[in-house]
């Protein structure tokens, strides 16, 4: 039976068509990965199936009272509560239905036999209804939740408004988990995630017994979870039976097949132009030229395959620095309490550094203050000669109301408007994304702005905090070998291992530094 239908959608964004003529549906027990590149399209049609955004055309159906969980990373937290409270308002709907049966029992005093039918057929349906969601393990399950996203480790009667990205991300999956809804919709959840936690929600979703639609450019976990995989590629959106290991086979077989199919069809084409052009005045053949012009005016003319634009990552290595970048000595990082124990290391030139561990520990405090955008709490950071640092901040958290060519003009005011196009579009980004608001453009698309600033100043320290987060794999592959290629320093936060382990000499794990583990 279909949870969700989506029938004939039609979707612009911008003046840019996103979906034409999709058709979808979700069928119970179905874990589908939705992927494909940055910009084509996944979280809008997450908000569209939520009826966040309304579509051009088209339906969407949902079945009779089906309970949708989405995560989006973009929900705010409210200033005053606590983790606890946020994990509790899992189970508002079944407090509402336990005080809705309470009142049926004070109401049973004072009723006629066909009123008391009635309500305990009621009790009995809330009762039912409490026992399927847990309603009666509510402070356990929390516990154990909370627990295995590293929550009961940060605490959780601390207010929200003081926790990270990371942390955020782990309540509102930790939320939407103890809610148990009909179906989940998660759209990157293993952002933010460190390794650990990435396990923990990979077994959980394994053992999931109910649908989900999961978008992720993490391929290993895609691999691990799901079952269907469904393309977003060209404003549609093909469905595949398997991981996308299987999916990657047969969309090569296809894709091939249809680059031969089309080849074979403009030979026709030509070889009929061609018999047209040299019969058509010829009275004997006149009439077989015309034959050939109706085959030729019938003919469903097959679309040549557009490669995708694949970005191309070049740092620009700046003036040699001296032999030490940074020492760092009896480094305390934090901003009221601290995150860390002194923090004693140095990094050398050329070498490249990974730093990892669970969320809130102090990852990208710790690079905010060797750069000195920071003050510690105590001990120095004593940076070498001739240091030229490039940074990729984990988010831009403004609302950027410029386009990108302005975005990036006001980084590189020299340029001429062609250099400033080129940058972008050698960063994977098209011409339509280039002329969009920096607002509406995807996490992945942001995401290869924020680089192009980098790629082109020359520097000699790469500072990278998350580059990967919403990249897609083309991106991701690029990025990769141009930090392998990069003959500077490099000092990197990432929580995939399969990422960073062939970049880095050297891998530091804060954990074992840290003042609290979360």
């Amino acid at each position: 039976m279909s949870i969700l239908s989506v029938e004939h959608l039609f979707h612009d964004f911008g003046g840019r068509t996103i979906f034409e003529d999709v058709n979808f549906r979700l069928l119970k027990g179905e874990h589908i990965g939705l992927i494909g590149a940055n910009g084509e399209g996944k979280s809008t049609f997450m908000k569209i199936i939520t009826r966040q955004l309304t579509p051009e055309q088209g339906k969407v159906i949902w079945s009779n009272k089906v309970k949708v969980g989405y995560l989006d990373q973009h929900t705010v937290l409210e200033k005053g509560k606590t983790i606890r409270d946020i994990l509790k308002t899992a189970y508002q709907d079944l407090f509402q239905l336990e005080n809705k049966m309470l009142d049926y029992y004070n109401k049973m005093s004072d009723c006629n036999e066909d009123e008391m039918n009635f309500m305990l057929e009621e009790i009995g349906e809330i009762q039912e209804e409490l026992d399927v969601h847990d309603f009666y393990l509510i402070d356990s399950k929390i516990e154990e939740v909370a627990s295995a996203l590293g929550l009961k480790e940060i605490g959780l009667d601390n207010d929200v408004d003081a926790l990270s990205g990371g942390q955020r991300t782990k309540i509102l999956l930790a939320k939407l988990l103890l809610e148990k809804p009909d179906i989940l919709l998660l759209d990157e959840p293993t952002n933010y995630l460190d390794e650990n936690h990435i396990l923990w929600l990979k077994n959980y979703l394994q053992n999931y017994e109910n649908a989900f639609i999961l978008i992720s450019h993490d391929i290993p976990f895609l691999n691990e979870v799901v079952n269907l995989i469904y393309h977003v590629e060209n404003n549609t959106i093909t469905r595949y039976v398997g991981n996308y290991d299987e999916f990657k086979k047969v969309y090569e077989i296809r894709k091939y097949q249809a680059e031969k199919a089309y080849e074979r069809q403009q030979a026709e084409i030509e070889k009929l132009e061609d018999f047209i052009a040299r019969n058509k005045a010829r009275v004997a053949t006149r009439g077989m030229a015309n034959s050939r012009m109706k085959k030729l005016e019938k003919m469903e003319r097959l679309e040549k395959s557009v490669e995708k634009i694949k970005p191309e990552f070049n740092f620009k290595l700046g003036k040699t620095p001296s032999r030490f970048i940074a020492i760092i000595h009896d480094l305390v990082i934090g901003y009221d309490t601290p995150l860390s124990i002194p923090l004693n290391f140095t990094i050398e030139k050329g070498h490249k550094v990974a730093l990892i561990g669970a969320n809130g520990i102090g990852k990208t405090t710790l690079l905010k203050s060797v750069m000195g955008m920071i003050d510690p709490l105590s001990g120095n950071v004593e940076l070498g000669e001739n240091i030229e640092i490039g940074y990729f901040e984990q988010e831009d958290r403004s609302n950027n109301n410029k386009t990108c060519i302005e975005d990036l003009w006001e980084v590189y005011p020299g340029y001429t408007q062609y250099e400033i196009r080129s940058a972008l579009a050698k960063c994977g980004l098209t011409t339509e994304q280039i002329e969009s608001r920096v607002m509406v453009l995807s996490g992945g698309e942001q995401a290869k702005l924020r680089l192009c600033k980098i790629i082109n100043t020359p520097c000699n320290v790469l500072i990278l905090d998350e580059p990967t987060n919403h990249l897609d794999q083309d991106a991701k592959d690029e990025l990769k070998r141009a930090i392998q290629a990069f003959n500077g320093t490099v000092l990197l936060v990432c929580h995939e291992p399969e990422f960073y382990k062939d970049i880095v000499d050297t891998i530091i794990n804060l954990e074992d530094s840290s003042t609290k583990i979360a």
